[in-house]
């Protein structure tokens, strides 16, 4: 089996890998519910850090715990745990982004059974000049509860290292997006997601050595074809067969911005003496989901940088139902780009996708953008 295989088999079997990994080692797992937690310190800890995501799945289990207002994502995800999906679990941390997850977190650590919980408090104005010691604050009264569970002190080395693994993790996902600069690029968005996805549930080691062997085959491996080239910017999206609908019409989806893509791994942790510090200072300084984009709107000009520099013909704009902060947002972005020559269309995901109206739309947009490059 390939790397790239492997690494699907991961994403698809993301439970099991992790349970595995688990049985394995014999070391903790912990689950994240937001992009925000500094995945580093629990890797230095000598723990396993992995994405609480849902399943897409209809239940009925979460409506006593939140409200049914709440977006789809944080029921689905509170709901996988109420179901015993992540009994693996031995701890489960959040950070300070929407109240939706913020909530499931709550409920999920009062209704759930957990050796470990914590909650990060990261700023939601990160563009004061107080945001980053009160990270760096934040940062080591997370250190310090993780070495009070596991009894053992996180030394600095043991944080560099950590950091050194996850910089690494970033910086071949980066040469993995180049890639898909072609115009015939050699692996499709779905697979590109897939890779994304696996290093949340896989040692980032593990992961990098896959990536690596397979960043060496795919100059060698036969482009995708040409395509209208699409972008996927919105709120979380992990849904590989809405991404597999939009290629076979015709699309290469070639970027993204969302936190199960480039927001997840796109800027490094720089280099400095102290490395909680400098790990403090690369999730002030990552690109922001809308709750943090205050006060100048930094995203755009980002947006626009990752369309411009993958020759971006057109944008899928993805929201999960009653999420607010990019409900806010996304208007803004489809205005910004429409300025900027990059038409685009806005699809309101619920808990399961409805494919065959989606399917309409992105042929209507594809079909459009085709009559404009004749």
């Amino acid at each position: 089996m390939g790397a790239l295989e492997q690494l699907q088999e991961v994403a698809r079997q993301r439970d099991s890998f992790a349970r595995g990994w688990k049985a394995r080692t014999g070391r903790g797992v912990v689950g994240y519910m937001c992009t925000y937690v500094p995945e580093e310190l629990v890797y230095a800890a000598g723990l396993l850090p992995v994405r609480v995501l849902g399943s897409r799945q209809p239940q009925d289990v979460s409506e006593a715990h939140i409200f049914g207002m709440f977006c789809p994502f944080c029921r689905d995800c509170l709901a996988q745990g109420l179901l015993g999906r992540y009994d693996y679990l031995d701890g489960l941390v959040t950070a300070h982004c929407c109240i939706h997850i913020r909530q499931a977190f709550d409920s999920w650590r009062r209704h759930i059974p957990l050796q470990y919980s914590h909650y990060v408090f990261s700023p939601a104005h990160i563009q004061s000049p107080r945001a980053f010691p009160v990270m760096a604050q934040e940062f080591q009264a997370f250190k310090a509860s993780l070495e009070a569970w596991t009894g053992q002190a996180i030394s600095q080395e043991a944080l560099q290292g950590a950091i050194d693994v996850y910089n690494t993790n970033r910086r071949l996902l980066r040469q993995l997006y180049e890639l898909r600069k072609q115009e015939s690029p050699p692996i499709s968005g779905v697979e590109a997601m897939e890779v994304v996805l696996a290093g949340m549930f896989m040692d980032k080691a593990e992961h990098n050595r896959l990536l690596q062997e397979l960043l060496t085959g795919l100059p060698s491996r036969p482009g995708m074809g040409p395509g209208v080239r699409l972008m996927l910017i919105g709120s979380e999206d992990d849904d590989t067969q809405f991404v597999a609908l939009a290629e076979s019409l015709g699309a290469r989806v070639v970027v993204d911005d969302h936190c199960t893509g480039t927001r997840y791994f796109w800027n490094e942790v720089p280099p400095g003496p102290d490395p909680l510090a400098a790990l403090a200072q690369r999730y002030i300084d990552r690109p922001p989901c809308p709750t943090k984009d205050l006060v100048d709107r930094r995203r755009l000009p980002h947006i626009l940088a990752l369309a411009q520099g993958w020759r971006v013909q057109g944008a899928l704009l993805i929201l999960q139902k009653f999420c607010d902060p990019h409900e806010f947002d996304l208007p803004i972005i489809r205005s910004y780009l429409q300025e900027h020559g990059i038409p685009s269309i806005f699809l309101e995901f619920d808990l399961t996708v409805p494919l065959g109206q989606f399917r309409s739309r992105i042929e209507a947009l594809l079909e459009m953008l085709q009559m404009e490059l004749v």
